[in-house]
């Protein structure tokens, strides 16, 4: 019989580096569970130990275009077996549809910006000019790393954007598109909160003068993270806040994602000139920038508490074995 071990679903090897290096530096045993194709026997009972699922909304730009849909059979298999899974069922739903996430953090009193769902090039304008604000965003209902998320001065540019597409597929897998209200940051910057375990960890403060695609994954930058003007020196993307965060915000985002069986996840916010705060998206598969843990100081390291996170649900889960109780997820 195998020894029990964590066992990481994921589709995206470059996004496991820094997790299989520390998780190897930390002594834990873990499994690579890479899902693209592949297979769940309903008769079969999965291997012990506990299960890290990182699948991500982006797959399918990655040619996995079933690999979400997959994991989700996988997922369920597990947990209908008593098995320990980080980041469930319900965590996997939001991470494929933003509209349900903006449903549930508003549900737990998160502040969201407004929002219309809609399919279809006509409902598509419609939604636009019943939203009501000049500028807005178009973004994917099921994207990932900020792909696909335009901003629109008018509805004119819009309509003329949808022409130039085959099919509104082009704008989310789903065939959803969200109109969303734009909110302006007021610093310049947005806030990136991540949570460890459900609890928060740290915040890392995001340059976005660069556009939409925020993915803070190491393997994701590309040289300098922006050109300067003359004179100037490269700004550095991302930095880790300084600054408290607001207690309010902090505990409605524990309360919402312990009631949505996310416990390793990030939440994106914008602080507009009034100080306040709307959260925008939620990332059930969050990466980290060691850079800028580097460049904080401190001894901030969000992949370490990860490894060490899922060493400790290990040992827990390996204990409850031996007493012969349910595995399952038993708190933090």
């Amino acid at each position: 019989m195998t020894a029990p071990a964590v066992h990481v679903i994921h589709e995206n090897p470059e996004w496991l580096v820094p997790l299989r290096a520390t998780l190897e530096a930390e002594g834990v045993p873990w499994v690579d569970w890479f899902v693209h194709e592949g297979r769940v026997d309903l008769g079969a009972a999965p291997p012990e130990g506990v299960f890290y699922n990182r699948m991500s909304a982006s797959s399918h730009t990655r040619d996995h275009r079933y690999a979400v849909e997959l994991t989700a059979q996988l997922v369920a298999w597990l947990q209908h077996h008593g098995r320990r899974v980080v980041n469930g069922r319900r965590a996997l739903q939001l991470e494929v549809s933003k509209f349900e996430q903006y449903l549930s953090l508003r549900a737990h009193g998160v502040r969201t910006p407004a929002t219309v769902a809609a399919s279809g090039r006509d409902e598509i304008l419609s939604a636009a000019r019943a939203l009501g604000q000049a500028p807005f965003i178009l973004k994917p209902n099921r994207g990932g790393k900020g792909l696909g998320v335009q901003l629109f001065n008018d509805v004119d540019a819009l309509e003329r954007a949808l022409a130039g597409l085959r099919d509104v597929g082009e704008i989310s897998l789903d065939g959803i598109a969200l109109l969303q209200e734009y909110i302006r940051p007021a610093a310049g910057f947005i806030t990136r909160m991540e949570f460890i375990g459900g609890r928060y960890y740290y915040a890392v403060e995001v340059d976005t003068s660069g556009g939409f695609e925020l993915c803070p994954a190491d393997a994701c930058e590309v040289g300098e993270a922006f050109c300067p003007a003359p004179g100037e020196q490269p700004k550095q993307k991302f930095r880790l806040s300084e600054r408290e965060p607001d207690a309010e915000l902090l505990a409605r985002l524990e309360e919402f994602l312990g009631a949505n069986d996310a416990e390793i996840a990030a939440a994106e916010f914008v602080e507009n000139e009034h100080g306040e705060c709307f959260v925008y998206d939620i990332n059930m598969n969050t990466n980290y920038n060691q850079q800028a843990e580097r460049a904080a100081g401190g001894g901030r390291d969000a992949m370490r508490e990860v490894a060490r996170f899922l060493g400790r649900e290990l040992a827990r889960a390996r204990a409850r074995e031996v007493d012969g109780l349910p595995v399952g997820r038993t708190g933090t």
